[in-house]
């Protein structure tokens, strides 16, 4: 079976995420410093992190929309701070921004424009990053998010929803390329799909089942597809 569509997850498979977050977490701080400063009074960063953290594991209904779990999550400083909750938007808006403040990976940007001129190429994310804010969204023909398909991966839906928007019938003509045991390789397995694992610390396989081909340096993915 011929692959038509190649698939990214974007965080840490074709950027690095922790710096990312960790600077836009502090802009974020920051700025609620300047402008509602009693929360900044009341946490210290690592308090307000603590704070996101256990929002987050008290609301994994939402864990497949991440945006509307940080505004929830300001919106109870918001509330517990006496500030009008315009605040929110604002808030969520200089994180976001931040966050999507990337340095791909060296080579990731050639190797999706050589990628996209002979296969559909697409994103399934569980984050909130916007390839098309970031400015490389020509180089993609879909993109589904998991708020989009309200689920999350390893969820076979989001999946689905790809398949539907590039058009493909039948799940052997795509791959999917992460680098998450969990959500990107066994998540594509389960759905039928190809699997590239991104590994590039070449750390031993501990998932279910196998992924299709592996690779621990992006130049390798046009070589691995061929296999398929």
């Amino acid at each position: 079976m011929t692959i038509q569509c190649v698939a990214f997850d974007l965080d840490d498979t074709l950027w690095a995420c922790h710096p990312v977050i960790q600077r836009a977490e502090k802009k974020h701080y920051d700025w609620l410093d300047r402008h509602y400063p009693k929360i900044t009074q009341h946490y210290l960063f690592d308090d307000f992190m603590e704070s996101r953290n256990t929002f987050m594991a008290n609301n994994p209904d939402l864990v497949h929309d991440l945006t509307q779990l940080r505004k929830d999550w300001l919106r109870g400083f918001a509330k517990q701070f006496n500030y009008d909750e315009k605040m929110v938007e604002s808030a969520f808006r200089t994180f976001w921004l931040a966050r999507n403040e990337v340095e791909f990976y060296d080579g990731a940007l050639n190797i999706l424009d050589k990628l996209s001129k002979r296969f559909s190429l697409g994103v399934i994310s569980n984050g909130n990053a916007d390839v098309h804010h970031i400015g490389v969204g020509n180089l993609f023909d879909f993109t589904v998010s998991s708020r989009e398909a309200g689920v999350a991966k390893p969820h076979p839906d989001i999946f689905q929803l790809a398949l539907d928007k590039a058009g493909i019938n039948n799940a052997k003509e795509a791959v999917y390329v992460g680098d998450n045991p969990v959500c990107d390789i066994e998540g594509a397995n389960q759905a039928g799909w190809h699997s590239i694992w991104y590994n590039p610390s070449r750390k031993k396989w501990q998932g279910k089942g196998e992924p299709s081909q592996v690779i621990t340096n992006l130049n390798e993915l046009e070589a691995k597809i061929k296999l398929l």
